[in-house]
């Protein structure tokens, strides 16, 4: 077998040397299919025979030429050994076996015989022997024969193991390019599908920006209120503190408590334009420990005005010692800004002794917490429930279809999960789940 190297990859090729079994050339690692007839063999097929041919006459004339060695070799040592020395047979007969198969070492044990009852076994340049040579001559016959049959069967295993070897290692490297190839394929395909995720994150987080834009473009008149009202308060404070230090004498200790109040009015006005600054910024999630009692109670008081105007009012029932959840801060607050704006959309229109907004936060076992936001509104059926998360799917007039769908990936990459049901006394009950270690 020969190994090449192309390109990166190694490809095994028959030898151009043929291996003989039993005088027969055979060509290693090569698979083909002949559809013509013996009688339109073409030149290509008479040179192999020509060839094939060569070589067996060539391994008879090996054959005879070891006989011979032997014959010369073993008259040489007569006067040396009082019996026939014979072994040197066995090595030309064993030898032209291994050589050229089981016919050039048939032929060399019959040539053997015929020289041994000839030249060596007394009488000389006769046939002719006793009968205790005879019998000398027979266990030679018989061990010539075995020892040709078992020299050719020798090089059979040696052949038919050495061939067994080559395909084996054949397919071995067809196998590992396979699977080279097949690996550098899922690479490839792993490569892609990382990069297409790594596309639909930043598609989704491009569109959970677009959302909170929207959505913060609807609380126009509540942003205007949380931003006024304590401008107004550091307006006032500031003209009595002015009061209080225009008073003969100066009335310190008054204008001193009302420059502290403008300091945490203006304190609250940074908080709360900080808090809408960060709704409107697009920057990559930023996962920390957080307390989602805080983002319900930011979200009421930002919300306060929009509930104002929609004559409803926000209620919260917040579990005490609420564990920390790990998750964007943002992200989160988006899910339940959207839920609330929901509910108030719901709750337009609708009649009754109470319009209320319950938030709720509950511990979910040991292993997270849960966020409920339940409304009076106008409810909805157990098809639409599974059908509002769709993309682009709405009930209402003026909506997009996108605000839910954005709201459940946001869950989901949380590893966490939303849903919504009918409430037991009307309305509807959104409620999702987050994992601790999320």
């Amino acid at each position: 077998m020969i190994a090449e190297f192309k390109h990166g990859e190694m490809a095994l090729q028959p030898s151009a040397k043929p291996t003989w079994n039993g005088g027969a050339a055979l060509e290693i690692g090569t698979e083909t299919e002949s559809h013509a007839s013996e009688e339109s063999m073409g030149v290509p097929g008479r040179r192999g025979l020509a060839g094939m041919a060569k070589s067996k006459v060539k391994a008879y004339a090996i054959s005879a030429l070891l006989v011979a060695a032997a014959l010369i070799c073993t008259i040489l040592l007569r006067g040396v050994f009082a019996y026939p020395f014979l072994y040197l047979f066995f090595v030309a007969v064993m030898v032209s076996a291994w050589i050229g198969g089981a016919g050039a070492g048939f032929f060399a044990a019959v040539l053997s015989t015929l020289v041994v009852a000839y030249y060596v076994v007394p009488p000389f340049n006769t046939f002719w022997m006793s009968a205790a040579d005879t019998t000398y001559f027979v266990a030679f016959v018989v061990c010539v024969l075995v020892a040709s049959w078992v020299s050719s069967a020798k090089k059979k295993s040696e052949e038919a193991l050495t061939e067994a070897r080559d395909q084996l290692e054949y397919r071995v490297a067809v196998r590992t390019t396979e699977l080279r190839k097949s690996n550098e394929e899922l690479r490839r395909s792993i490569e892609e599908h990382r990069k297409a995720q790594e596309a639909l994150m930043k598609t989704q987080a491009d569109l959970a920006h677009l959302s909170r834009v929207f959505t913060m473009g609807e609380l126009t008149t509540s942003i205007a209120h949380e931003v006024n009202q304590p401008l107004t308060a550091v307006v006032t404070n500031g003209h009595a503190c002015v009061e209080w230090l225009s008073a003969n004498p100066p009335e310190l200790a008054e204008a001193r408590q009302s420059a502290e109040r403008i300091i945490q009015d203006g304190t609250r006005a940074g908080k709360v334009l900080g808090h809408i600054r960060s709704l409107f910024r697009k920057e990559a999630p930023a996962r920390d420990w957080l307390d989602m009692n805080d983002v319900i109670q930011e979200l009421t008081v930002f919300l306060r005005g929009e509930a104002l105007n929609h004559r409803l009012a926000l209620r919260t029932d917040l579990e005490v010692d609420l564990p920390r959840v790990r998750g964007d801060r943002v992200q989160l607050q988006q899910v339940v800004l959207n839920l609330i704006m929901n509910a108030m959309d719901a709750m337009q229109g609708t009649s009754g002794p109470a319009k209320e907004i319950w938030l709720r936060s509950r511990r979910e076992d040991s292993a997270g917490i849960r966020i409920v936001v339940e409304d009076c509104g106008v409810g909805l059926s157990a098809e639409t429930a599974e059908k509002i998360f769709q993309p682009f799917f709405t009930t209402k007039e003026q909506g997009i279809g996108m605000g839910l769908s954005i709201s459940r990936s946001i869950v989901e990459s949380h590893a966490g999960r939303l849903w919504a049901a009918p409430g037991a006394c009307g309305g509807a009950v959104f409620q999702f789940t987050i994992p601790i270690e999320s």
